[in-house]
Order: structure tokens, then sequence, then C-alpha cells
């Protein structure tokens, strides 16, 4: 294997773009209320927020696209969102982001989910959700699967990116699994742990390090419970790679038949980690496409998690800003 190198990375950077990747999973509009705190309530001992603006992002598998997008590449975004008023604002913002969004079911039964996050003085106050995480009906499922089987012959990659909130079902895994591998596509996964156990034979899978120890029934308290957590993960999946993300620890890769990597953060300050676990997945799928092996996919989705973590609320880097990030702060 290649050694992973400053040059590498930058060559592999440079190669982005033009890469059509499939993303199939839970859609969502991110929506932020900014303000100031000066008072508390004389009704209920709560801080009251004096609204100064509002906005919206795309969130969960929509975010996952927007940063393909962003990286160059052409995100085919596959998913489900309700009839209502916030299904118009994900799409109108895909429109914005010149991300398609005909691969968006309508189920009538369900709202699009959405989170309202209230944030003041660059904290966040409280959150609220408008969701329904019941599983989606079968018929809707067979016609997710008839939308990727129309892409998969297209497409570099596959992300599933399951936030839990009923897109995805264990028995559509399967099938969708199956049907990429037949392809011979690459297949990323950003899992729940609902469905851990269903992912087998992925390419690769990101667990944060709270996912992988709830999964495997121990807590991660050290880099040899770390190092037996993964490895155990690895062989239960049968999947070619694991990464786990670690916080201001940064990431750990296990491969199979190769010794673990540890990678550490590079981040210098931490403000936000929404959406961090998306933009990891994203770049990592972009590097793959480009022709990294997995290792400098890794330590590339780690330069750009560093990024995206300093700022408020979802976000994403673009090439050139993980271009020049890796260039400022990769020390080898």
């Amino acid at each position: 294997m290649k050694k992973v190198s400053k040059k590498n990375l930058e060559r592999i950077v440079s190669r982005f773009g033009r890469h059509r990747i499939l993303v199939y999973g839970d859609v969502m509009l991110d929506e932020y209320v900014w303000g100031s705190v000066n008072r508390i309530s004389p009704e209920a001992p709560v801080p009251v927020v004096q609204v100064e603006r509002q906005s919206s992002k795309l969130g969960g598998a929509a975010n996952v696209a927007l940063n393909l997008k962003m990286l160059g590449d052409q995100p085919i975004l596959v998913g489900v969102t309700g009839n209502d008023s916030g299904s118009l604002r994900l799409k109108q913002l895909l429109n914005e982001n010149q991300i398609e969004s005909g691969g968006l079911l309508t189920d009538s039964t369900r709202p699009t989910t959405v989170k309202t996050r209230v944030i003041a003085h660059n904290q966040q106050v409280v959150r609220a959700d408008w969701e329904n995480a019941k599983e989606i009906e079968d018929k809707l499922a067979e016609r997710v699967l008839d939308k990727i089987k129309k892409e998969v012959k297209t497409v570099s990659a596959l992300i599933i990116s399951d936030y839990g909130k009923g897109t995805i079902t264990s028995l559509l895994l399967g099938e969708l699994i199956e049907l990429a591998r037949k392809h011979r596509i690459f297949v990323a996964v950003d899992p729940k742990e609902t469905h851990f156990m269903s992912y087998k034979k992925v390419s690769l899978i990101t667990p944060n390090h709270h996912e992988a120890g709830f999964v495997s029934g121990r807590r991660i308290t050290s880099e040899k419970v770390l190092e037996e957590v993964g490895r155990g993960l690895l062989d239960a999946l049968q999947a070619e790679s694991l990464l786990i993300t670690r916080g201001d620890k940064g990431m750990s890769l296990f491969e199979q038949g190769k010794q673990v990597t540890h990678i550490p953060t590079v981040a210098r300050r931490v403000y936000d980690v929404t959406g961090a676990g998306d933009t990891v997945i994203s770049s990592f799928v972009s590097a793959v496409s480009a022709g990294a092996d997995l290792k400098e996919a890794a330590w590339i989705s780690n330069h750009a998690a560093g990024v995206v973590i300093q700022e408020i609320g979802t976000a994403q880097v673009s090439k050139k800003e993980l271009l020049e990030e890796i260039k400022a702060n990769c020390t080898f």
C-alpha cells in the first residue's frame, strides 16, 4: 500500500468532482431561530429569547447530498418527505443548491422531519422536532427500491444515511446492499443503532464511539476496549472497513486483515458537531471515488470534519476549503 502523505492527499482532493454518488436515507430540514437572552420568563424558570432572525438548512441525508455537491460531485438523492410546508422548503433549498429533488417520494401520512433549534449568544437553548419515526410501508419501500434500481448502474458509490426516522427498514437494507454489491458499488453507511446488524458486507460503516459501544454492550473507556469493539463489529458485520469517530480524540479506522489506524483530530476549536457525521461520510466517499485508498480517505474526512465543527449549525466544506485545510494543517 502506498504511504499516506500530504502530497497524496492534495492530489486526491484535486481530483474530486464529476462523480455520481447515490444518497439514500432520512432527509430532513434544519431550522434555526437566532436571538439573544436578556431575562428569565416570569411564567417559568426559562430564558426568554428575543428573536432576531430565522434560517433553514438541509439536514440528514439532504445534508450529505449538499456536502457532496460542495465537494464537486453530483449527488443523486432518494428519500421520503411529507406533503407539507417542510417538504416545499426542503425542495426549494435543494433547487437553490442545484440538487435534483426528483428522487424524493411523498408520504402524506407523515410529516417531513423538521428540527428547529433556538440559538442565543452562539449557544443552543432548545430543540423542537416534528417527525414520525415509524417505518415506511412496504409499498412505499418498493417504490424507493425502484428509484434506486434506475440509478444504481450509473453511480460510483452509495451512501446510506440512517437517522432512525423510518425511511430505512431492515428488509429494504438487505435488498439495497445486495443490489449494490451485485454492481460492485462502494457502499458506505452512517448507522443508527436499531439497524446496526443489518448493515452486513458493506464497504464502510461510520459509527461514533457511543453508537459502537452501545451496539457492543461495552463502554469505550480505553484504546484497548476501542480496538476490541472495533474488531468485533468489523468481524460481525463482515464489513470491509469501519471508521469510529471519537469526537475530540479523532477517528479510528479498522480494516480487514490490517492494523488499526488512529487519526488525531485537527480541529483548533469545536463550536458545534451538528452534521459532522454527514461531512465525514461524504468526504470519505468522495475521496474513494477520486481514487483514494481507505487510509487516505479517512485522513481526508478527518480534515473535512475539522473544518465544519468550527461552525455553528449544519455546515459543509468546499473542495477549495478542504484543499487549503490540508495544505495548512497536514503535518506529514
